[in-house]
This record gives structure tokens, C-alpha cells and sequence, in this order.
């Protein structure tokens, strides 16, 4: 094992985070930190098919996908994918059980993985190194603690993607002018972390009727998103571009890029915003934005963790569990209509 902190630049690292999409964006930053400090050091990404449809726009990283749905066989493609290569460090980043199966087949002197308090699904199992104990962090912090346990103190918040010349002329075609344009990406991959369509109906009426926004509806192909695109079309009096499930992942960030801003629940568009400096008007009641926010959009959130801390688990948040989720039946309509135009509002001004 390589005694931590190093003592000079490793020649090799693998970075595993396997999901999801709004976790891996957070690793952008801690590539960019490690590029930045060790400009020689080779960087290999094990990550998710799904989520290196993006994350290959990142420059100086090789990827390897793992297919996260194909059970022995996916853990025996990576293993013969590795065959014969040798890593100084593996920086294991993920504590699903499956992620850490992966990294029994990577090759690397040092393993290293979360404090033995939050190594939950048996982490600390996998690795021979972890990074400094913190509680209650924001998941981009917590994955900075991984730079800072290798020697690095600096933190890059850059994230730096080339952005495709067909994914740029797809958003130039949506938003061709200067007129601001509000992106509502309605779902998350939880179906009760999700705002009501009628409401996203009357902050989009309202984006365009005070402010004279364009309203660009954006989301994947699943049959849930594009239902909830459809119902708020049919509940808004405001004319809607509507291009849920017709865009991909670069071409989706190429419209982020574009956009005034983004209005979502807590999803990896929300993230994916934060990649191309657009902000984000979150909507929180399920999970807690200081802990999964979007990071440099927090101000902007609609915080009703508290309230649904006290109303569903009969507790003040800092009580419960830095991770808890409270995915309840009508938890997301402690975020009033109200609420979330008056943080449109107070973003548009200060952008004027």
C-alpha cells in the first residue's frame, strides 16, 4: 500500500463512479483539480454506458464503460478490459455494493475509499485507504476529500466541456436570440421527488406573461417524463417548445448552456446546468439541497426539506440522517407556485 499523502505525482489513477448522472458531474471537478496538480498522470474513468454519454465530452481521460444492467458478465468485460494494467491508485467513489465488485477487478496498489462512517453497503470491505472522517457535506465536497487524501489541497470548480458542433447548432436552433429562455426539466428519477405538472404550468404562464420568456420543456424518452411534458403543455395558457425525449445528453447540456435558466427537482440536469454555468431554480422537499444541490445554485433553491422533515418524520432535519430521504406522497407540494416565482424573480433581477 502507498502511504498517503503521496509523496510524488502517481503515474496511473482509475476513478470509479459508476452513477448517477448528477453524482458523475460532480467528479468533473475533482479530474479538473487532478489534471491541474499532476499534468502527467494518466486518469481512467470506470463509469456507467448511460452517463459516459456525457462524461466522454471530458478531455485527457479514458473511459471505460461498464453496463451497470449485466450482472457477472459486465464485472468479467471490465476485468478483461484491465488485463494485465496496473494502477498506482484507484479512487473508489461509489458505495453501491455492485460499484465495489467492480473494483475487485481493478489492479491498483492503493484502494481508496470513504471514512469507515459513511463506507456504507460494506465500502470500507474493498479498500486499503480512506479519506479524512467529515459529516454533513455537500457529495462534491466529500468527493474532494479523495484529492485531498492523495496531497492536493487546491480546489478547481471548473468543469470545462467541449461541447459538440452539432449539440451547439441543436441549441442555437431552439434559442437563436437573446431572449431569455427558461428550460423546465420536470422529472427526476424518482417519481416522488417530482413537482405537479399543473404547477410547472403555472410557473411557465407565469416566466413568460412577467418576464417574456421563451419555456423550453426538456427531459429523457421514459414514459413518465413525456407524460408529465404533455400534461403540462395541456395545463399551460403559455405556448411551449416541447423537447422532452428528443434531444441527447450533449445536446441537452449545449441547451443548459444557452438557457436563462433551469427549473428542476432534484435531478442530473440540475447538475448538468452547474457543468455550463446556468442557474438553477431547484425544487426540494425530498432530499436535502446541502447535501445534493445544485452546487453553485443553492440560493436559488426552494428549500422545503425542513417542513417535510417536521411534518413526515415528526423531526427538525438535523436530527435525521445526513443521506435520509423523504420520498412521500405529497411531500413535493410543500413547494407552493408562489415560492418558486419569487426565486425567478429574484435571479432574473440580479442577472439584469
Amino acid at each position: 500500500m502507498i502511504l498517503l499523502p503521496l509523496a510524488e505525482p502517481p503515474r496511473r489513477i482509475c476513478i470509479l463512479r459508476l452513477s448517477a448522472l448528477g453524482d458523475t458531474c460532480h467528479v468533473v471537478p475533482v479530474i479538473r483539480t487532478l489534471q491541474h496538480a499532476w499534468p502527467a498522470t494518466e486518469l481512467t474513468w470506470i463509469t456507467g454506458q448511460s452517463e459516459a454519454r456525457l462524461m466522454s465530452l471530458i478531455s485527457g481521460v479514458e473511459f471505460i464503460t461498464v453496463d451497470k444492467r449485466g450482472g457477472i458478465a459486465a464485472w468479467h468485460a471490465v476485468r478483461s478490459r484491465l488485463r494485465g494494467r496496473r494502477f498506482d491508485v484507484l479512487l473508489h467513489m461509489q458505495l453501491a455494493l455492485r460499484a465495489s465488485l467492480v473494483a475487485l477487478s481493478v489492479p491498483a496498489t492503493t484502494k481508496l475509499g470513504f471514512d469507515r462512517a459513511r463506507a456504507r453497503e460494506l465500502q470500507w470491505m474493498f479498500t486499503n485507504a480512506q479519506i479524512a472522517p467529515r459529516a454533513r457535506e455537500h457529495v462534491l465536497d466529500s468527493f474532494f476529500g479523495f484529492v485531498e487524501a492523495l496531497g492536493i489541497r487546491e480546489r478547481l470548480l471548473r468543469w470545462d466541456v467541449a461541447l459538440p458542433e452539432r449539440a451547439r447548432a441543436y441549441a442555437q436552433g431552439l434559442i437563436p436570440d437573446t431572449q431569455p429562455t427558461l428550460v423546465i426539466s420536470p422529472c427526476s428519477s424518482h417519481p416522488l421527488r417530482n413537482w405537479r405538472a399543473e404547477r410547472y404550468a403555472a410557473v411557465a404562464d407565469y416566466a413568460t406573461r412577467r418576464h417574456r420568456m421563451r419555456v423550453i420543456l426538456a427531459g429523457g424518452p421514459s414514459a413518465l417524463e413525456r407524460d408529465t411534458g404533455a400534461a403540462i403543455e395541456k395545463a399551460a395558457h403559455a405556448k411551449l417548445i416541447n423537447q422532452i425525449g428528443r434531444d441527447t445528453l450533449p445536446e441537452l447540456l449545449a441547451l443548459l448552456a444557452r438557457a436563462t435558466a433551469l427549473l428542476s427537482p432534484d435531478s442530473g440536469p440540475a447538475h448538468m446546468a452547474t457543468m455550463v454555468g446556468t442557474p438553477v431554480v431547484g425544487l426540494y422537499a425530498a432530499t436535502n439541497p446541502a447535501r445534493s444541490g445544485p452546487y453553485l445554485s443553492r440560493a436559488w433553491c426552494v428549500d422545503a426539506y425542513p417542513e417535510a422533515a417536521r411534518r413526515f418524520r415528526g423531526s427538525p432535519p438535523e436530527r435525521l440522517p445526513w443521506t435520509h430521504k423523504i420520498e412521500e406522497r405529497g411531500v413535493m407540494d410543500l413547494i407552493s407556485i408562489d415560492q418558486v416565482t419569487a426565486r425567478l424573480d429574484e435571479l432574473l433581477r440580479l442577472r439584469s
